[in-house]
């Protein structure tokens, strides 16, 4: 399973890859959401991880072109604004899992897994 992992916050990026290296993933790393989309554009990936405030492109824009697209990649939000306002937005744009930063990298594994079945 390829995942790509869009995160500008180095620390988490590291934290996340890392766990999910160690559980037998392929990870894909973007630092911003435009390279995240350039990925999603040109590369299968199975599932997309991604902050949704990040620079040149947020996670709803990399949302809303996974769409455009018409892939049905599942794709978890993260964010360290756990508004319900931008939670509920984050759905209705189509993501399929949401998690406010600081969170678990175990409780992201268990989260992968089942979106992964």
């Amino acid at each position: 399973m390829r995942i790509l992992i869009a995160e500008d916050d180095e620390l988490i990026l590291k934290t996340i890859e890392y766990k999910l290296q160690k559980e037998g993933y392929e990870v894909i790393v973007t630092r911003n959401g435009k390279d995240a989309i350039e990925t999603i554009n040109n590369t299968q990936v199975d599932l997309i991880i991604t902050d949704i405030m990040m620079p040149f492109a947020s996670g709803t824009e990399i949302l809303t072109a996974v769409t455009a697209l018409g892939k049905k990649i599942p794709i978890i939000m993260l964010s360290s604004l756990g508004q319900e306002e931008v939670v509920l937005d984050a759905f209705a744009l189509g993501a399929s899992d949401f998690m406010v930063k600081p969170f678990s990298p175990n409780e992201l594994i268990l989260r992968i897994k089942r979106l992964a079945h």
